[in-house]
């Protein structure tokens, strides 16, 4: 069981919970911080005291005071008339994430949210009752408005989720779960709910645990193209990249070293050429890049993951609530774009090695497009034109969402990031760059068979045994698509990442 503090979450515990299903538990301490929050919003309520999202509308509508006898109702048509969600649902585990993220952020007592609110929503989670949360919506300003309304709804008996497998109404997924809505939100409750900028993050912390492990796959796809081109290992040296000093171009040239380690396909400098092309030469450049900008993202959302992105924000020890910023999703916004642009060049190199492999002229003495009788055959021809085209609509969907804006709610919210539209296309992105590297390594199998048997590298050795598991020598034309798919499902379902890492 994950312990929820508002403090220590990071992205290992966080996977356990939105993917894995671990269940949660808040402590001790956070309750007590929730419990005196609370008590500060319920003193401004019974004074009447003006406070902005507690007694009064929201947005442009923040100067509209509201009498104490109608702030439940405000609560409620605040996530009713905000659930404006459009497009597919979210997943599963990008809805569990989000309920994760929110209740992490609003216990660390800062927000004026009841504990029974937050315990039902722990109750949601543990039960694996997920919100129907539609993926489109949101500005990524003023928090997450549409996404997290979605979310909130089923509290208390509203909207749609999914439950044992199927999508259903709200209470008929409480009656088979044995779970009581709550009767009503009180003062700031639906606010606090829905002010944050958890649905993003829960995207983009879902996109960079994939791509970290994607990006380990893509190595020992890197190696086993130099195998099938008999690459060059020298500019791959240890002092090399230590000369230049950059950590992820570092470990990622080691990583490919031990990878390699036994291989009998590599060359050394001056043996067959003088040197490779960029695609497998600089492969430590760019693969180094990506992982250094990865772990930057990583960064920010574990920073995120923990922080307080309410409005208004409650000092309970001040007496005091400011109406600011925290919501506004600018500083994830960038990172993901950024992601985005940093796993398109995993899909980009990989592409330029694929054809390598296939094109008589680059191959070092492979068949033309990796299969005999060619001409009445075409091979791999196809896969790298398959492969060209995600890497060509990676380079539409790598355009920075996060450098537009467009003015809401009657120009009071005049500034938006679009931070969760950078992630949807960094996850976008991630998608197409997987089935890149299925491509790769799938020709890999192919090439490595028709240059003749040797030694495999320690790693690669791993990864051609499990894809010769479920895919044979292509000998002439056949439909390439199941094959390419059994790829992609192997690295996705993460079966070929276990078996090649195992133990580590």
């Amino acid at each position: 069981m994950i312990i929820l503090d508002g403090s220590s979450l990071d992205l290992e515990k966080f996977i356990k919970v939105a993917r894995y299903k671990e269940e949660v538990k808040i402590s001790e301490k956070s309750k007590d911080l929730v419990n005196a929050a609370r008590a500060f919003v319920d003193e401004v309520v019974e004074s009447e005291r003006v406070v902005y999202g507690i007694n009064t509308g929201f947005g442009k509508l923040s100067d509209v005071s509201i009498n104490k006898c109608d702030v439940s109702a405000l609560q409620k048509n605040l996530l009713m008339s905000h659930a404006c969600g459009v497009g597919s649902p979210f997943t599963d585990e990008i809805v569990r994430g989000m309920m994760v993220l929110r209740i992490n952020a609003l216990i660390k007592g800062y927000s004026g949210i009841r504990l029974c609110t937050l315990e039902k929503m722990v109750e949601l989670l543990n039960k694996d009752v997920c919100p129907v949360v539609f993926e489109k919506g949101s500005l990524g300003a003023s928090g997450d408005l549409a996404p997290l309304s979605h979310m909130s709804l089923p509290i208390i008996g509203l909207g749609e989720v999914y439950y044992q497998g199927k999508r259903m109404d709200t209470m008929d997924a409480f009656l088979k779960a044995e779970i009581l809505p709550l009767e009503s939100l009180k003062a700031k409750e639906g606010l606090s709910l829905i002010n944050g900028t958890q649905a993003m993050t829960s995207v983009g912390a879902i996109v960079v645990y994939d791509a970290l492990r994607l990006l380990k796959i893509s190595n020992v796809s890197l190696a086993m193209t130099m195998e099938s081109v008999e690459g060059i290992i020298d500019a791959f040296d240890e002092r090399i990249h230590v000369a230049r000093g950059q950590k992820g171009q570092i470990k990622v040239a080691r990583d490919v070293r031990e990878y390699l380690c036994n291989s009998e396909y590599i060359t050394k400098q001056g043996e067959k050429r003088t040197q490779d092309a960029y695609s497998i030469r600089c492969a430590p450049q760019v693969h180094g890049a990506v992982l250094d900008s990865l772990e930057f993202v990583r960064e920010k959302i574990e920073i995120e993951m923990n922080a307080v992105t309410d409005n208004p924000i409650i000092f309970t020890e001040d007496k005091e609530a400011i109406s600011a910023g925290n919501f506004h999703g600018e500083p994830l916004a960038m990172p993901f774009d950024y992601m985005g642009i940093a796993i398109s060049e995993l899909a980009n190199i990989a592409e330029r090695r694929l054809e390598r492999m296939v094109n008589p002229q680059l191959s070092n003495g492979l068949p033309a497009f990796l299969v005999n009788k060619s001409g009445i055959n075409s091979g791999f021809m196809i896969v790298q034109y398959s492969a060209a085209s995600l890497v060509s609509e990676n380079k539409v969907l790598a355009h920075p969402a996060s450098v537009d804006s467009i003015p809401s709610s009657a120009n009071q919210e005049d500034h938006v990031s679009m931070g969760t539209i950078s992630a949807r296309k960094a996850n976008s992105i991630l998608d197409n760059t997987r089935k890149v590297i299925a491509m790769e390594l799938f020709t890999a199998c192919q090439a490595l068979d028709l240059r003749g048997e040797r030694q495999l590298g320690n790693y690669t050795q791993k990864a051609y045994n499990k894809i010769r598991e479920y895919i044979p020598f292509i000998n002439s034309d056949e439909i390439m698509y199941h094959h390419i798919h059994t790829v992609d499902d192997l690295i996705r379902s993460e079966e070929l990442f276990d078996f090649i890492f195992e133990g580590e």
